[in-house]
């Protein structure tokens, strides 16, 4: 079975060959280097840690709209003022390296340069908060490490198609929406599967740890998905890869990751007619402690820019050609 897997595997070429190839580079760097003194992530973790240190109190039972954030503004603060003091006087961004126009390095360029819809949101970041684009330092984090990696400080922030929810604010906090979603089953075109309902039953399904999608998943479980949600990896690419080794028969994930995902491989598609629910992405930062959250409201004052001059110029690169025409960016939400 494994055998016929790799065979078929090395049958599909470029695009199966690039999704190997960052998949095991992602594994390369699981592991990630200290910086100023910033303590090591447990990348053995298969979970994200709760109430940390300094952690705003929860207010679970008051998040209803988890995509609102605070409001925007331009000046500094002490956040900011202690990224440009610190010997390395760069961003440092936590992305994916895998995620095929989000955050990927393309194997077919001679450079290893990081590229994607994220990647470019990073740079737009470091050339408002440090002038220079190019002053940004990129980590590759496994989709379970994310809240680890800003709650440890060993980054600022996190631009990784992390979607907003109520439970991750609990631990970081988030800036305004740029990019709406839901979660979407991604299959083979021959399979008989056709979205979250019966066709799933029985069927080995493929999800990210620490992921929404995973969450979702376990809550369909209870309610009677009979989906059998076999493999839980670190990243979302892994599960591509092993889907197409046919090591599973589904994979479930963000519509936005999947659409891509289903560019690199003309033999499988999204199924169902639309995402099961709406989420949203966010660039994800440390819960501030008083009178700190200058990074925050920074970040949203440089989204609010990005979405008049920017935005649409790096979805029709990056994500047009797999996801279609787009209405524009969500609009922002602000708290206060």
């Amino acid at each position: 079975m494994r055998t016929r897997g790799l065979a078929r595997l090395r049958g599909w070429g470029g695009a199966a060959a690039m999704a190997v190839a960052c998949a095991l580079t992602g594994s390369l760097v699981l592991v990630l280097p200290e910086a100023g003194g910033a303590a090591k992530a447990d990348e053995g973790a298969d979970r994200t840690s709760r109430g940390s240190v300094g952690a705003a109190p929860a207010r679970a039972e008051e998040c209803t709209t988890p995509e609102q954030s605070l409001s925007p503004s331009g000046k500094d603060g002490p956040t900011i003022e202690a990224i440009r003091d610190r010997d390395v006087k760069k961003l440092i961004v936590g992305v994916d390296q895998n995620s095929y126009r989000w955050g990927y390095r393309d194997p077919n360029k001679k450079t290893a340069t990081l590229e994607g819809f994220d990647i470019d949101l990073a740079h737009k970041i470091a050339e408002e908060i440090l002038g220079d684009r190019d002053a940004i330092l990129f980590r590759a984090i496994p989709t379970n490490q994310r809240v680890k990696a800003i709650q440890s400080g060993q980054v600022d922030m996190v631009v990784r198609t992390m979607t907003i929810t109520c439970d991750r604010e609990k631990e970081v906090s988030f800036s305004t929406a740029y990019f709406k979603t839901g979660q979407q089953v991604l299959a083979p075109k021959s399979s008989d599967i056709t979205g979250f309902d019966d066709s799933l039953d029985g069927k080995k399904v493929c999800s990210a740890k620490g992921s929404t999608a995973l969450t979702k998943l376990q809550e369909l479980k209870k309610k009677g998905l009979g989906a059998d949600i076999r493999t839980r990896v670190p990243n979302q690419l892994d599960c591509l890869v092993r889907l197409q080794l046919g090591e599973v028969d589904a994979v479930v994930t963000d519509s936005a990751l999947a659409a891509s995902q289903a560019a690199q491989d003309p033999t499988i598609e999204l199924k169902g007619d639309a995402p099961l629910n709406t989420e949203y992405y966010g660039v994800a930062m440390k819960k501030p402690e008083k009178g700190e959250d200058d990074l925050v409201r920074r970040v949203n004052k440089v989204l609010e820019d990005y979405r008049k001059d920017g935005w649409q110029k790096s979805y029709n690169e990056w994500l047009e050609p797999a996801l279609g025409e787009s209405a524009g960016p969500p609009a922002p939400k602000y708290e206060d």
